[in-house]
């Protein structure tokens, strides 16, 4: 896969787990008769860094390629790496301004 493809696909991730665990929780908050919103923009706010974390394959192989990138001087692999967590880091706010949004609180923290 190229590198913009995985730029996009990450971002997506990203953002897919946010929107889909809040959406789902809001399912569950219903069931339990609890206040779907609120469960929502909470979950949203809690999952953005599960979803970076799922959506780079763990942090570990990524903190590896920076190290090493770093300690021989090779810094495109730190940079792609680099790269990669900006779009995941987006894809997370994103999805999580998605869900304030439909929550009705505007998009704001």
């Amino acid at each position: 896969m190229s590198f913009a493809a995985s730029l996009v696909v990450d971002f997506f991730v990203a953002m897919g787990i946010v929107i889909g665990g809040s959406l789902l929780g809001g399912v569950g908050a219903s069931l339990m008769h609890a206040p779907p919103m609120a469960v929502m923009v909470n979950l949203a706010e809690q999952l953005k860094i599960w979803a970076m974390v799922s959506t780079l394959g763990g942090t570990m192989d990524t903190l590896k390629v920076i190290e090493s990138g770093v300690l021989t001087r090779e810094l495109a692999p730190v940079g792609r790496q680099i790269t990669f967590l900006i779009a995941a880091f987006i894809g997370c706010e994103v999805g999580a301004f998605i869900i304030r949004w439909l929550a009705g609180e505007g998009g704001s923290s």
